[in-house]
């Protein structure tokens, strides 16, 4: 009988121990499919609001052209290949970016700033989905500044759109 009670106390402090992680567990899992839908929808907003820029008058019809297949990839690509068609879309607006100098109508300057909003939301998004230190979450990250986030001017974009149109 003195051998029974430790060993219940030992059992039910190890099922109470299980029921605490299960729950922890379940909470991650709800904030992780959380944060991947909400990346998904801005993804998908910033592919949208890429169309609308490639219509408009800001863009010449070469960029036009690069623009609009690289938005309907990126919108239409799977899981496996999201992550290289979202490549080739940042670094499709991020050539546009380097020119926005040159804009001037207000209604596509609208377009153009809340582009950039988008794009900050996302890295934000990314930087909360996938951890530091990911290959993955590095890639996409450096394909977003390279895009444009912070207003570099780089030839590498060029050398990222290239890269990954071989792809």
């Amino acid at each position: 009988m003195k051998n029974v009670i430790p060993f219940l106390g030992l059992l039910l402090i190890g099922f109470w121990y299980l029921s605490f992680s299960a729950g922890r567990l379940d909470r991650l899992h709800h904030r992780v499919e959380t944060s991947w839908a909400t990346l998904d929808s801005l993804l998908q907003r910033r592919a949208a609001i890429a169309l609308e820029v490639s219509r408009s008058a800001v863009t010449d019809p070469a960029t036009s052209l690069l623009l609009t297949a690289s938005a309907y990839q990126a919108r239409s690509a799977d899981i496996e290949d999201r992550s290289s068609a979202e490549s080739v879309l940042s670094g499709a607006l991020g050539m546009m970016l380097a020119e926005r100098e040159i804009i001037v109508a207000k209604s596509d300057q609208a377009l153009l700033l809340e582009l950039e909003q988008l794009t900050d939301k996302i890295k934000i998004a990314i930087s909360k989905v996938l951890p530091i230190g990911n290959t993955a979450a590095e890639a996409l990250s450096s394909a977003i500044v390279c895009a444009g986030i912070l207003n570099t001017k780089s030839a590498s974009c060029a050398g990222l759109l290239v890269g990954c149109a071989v792809k």
